[in-house]
Order: structure tokens, then sequence, then C-alpha cells
């Protein structure tokens, strides 16, 4: 019975990582790094929702095409 539970959390931390991962890849934590960013290095500018920076992101991604595959 050890060896199951042992094995589930294993198996369940490995699920967390492989989470977490996904998330960094499609940019989850991007929003509240640059809020961080604000708050160290402009502290008077005004923080925009988060729905505004990404509609910022997207349109500053469509006119100034980078590094991308598509």
């Amino acid at each position: 019975m050890r060896r199951l539970r042992v094995a589930g959390s294993a198996c369940a931390a490995r699920v967390r990582a492989f989470g977490s991962w996904f998330n960094a890849v499609l940019g989850g934590q991007d929003y509240q790094r640059y809020v961080d960013h604000l708050q160290r290095n402009h502290p008077g500018c005004e923080i925009p929702s988060e729905r505004e920076y990404w509609r910022r992101r997207h349109a500053d991604a469509d006119t100034n095409p980078q590094n991308r595959c598509c």
C-alpha cells in the first residue's frame, strides 16, 4: 500500500511539473512578471489590467512580427 502511495505522489508531482512547464511555454506568468517589472523599475507608472496587457501584447506582435513560425 505504501508503494502505491509513493508512486501516486511521484506521478502527481510529474503531472504538476508538466503543467507548470506547459503554462510557462504558453506565457502564463508573463503578465505577473510584467507587473513585477513595472513596480520595480517604474514605480509611478500605471499598471494595465491583465486583459489590456494581452490586448497590447498581441497587437504589438501583429504589427511587429519577429521570431514566429507563422
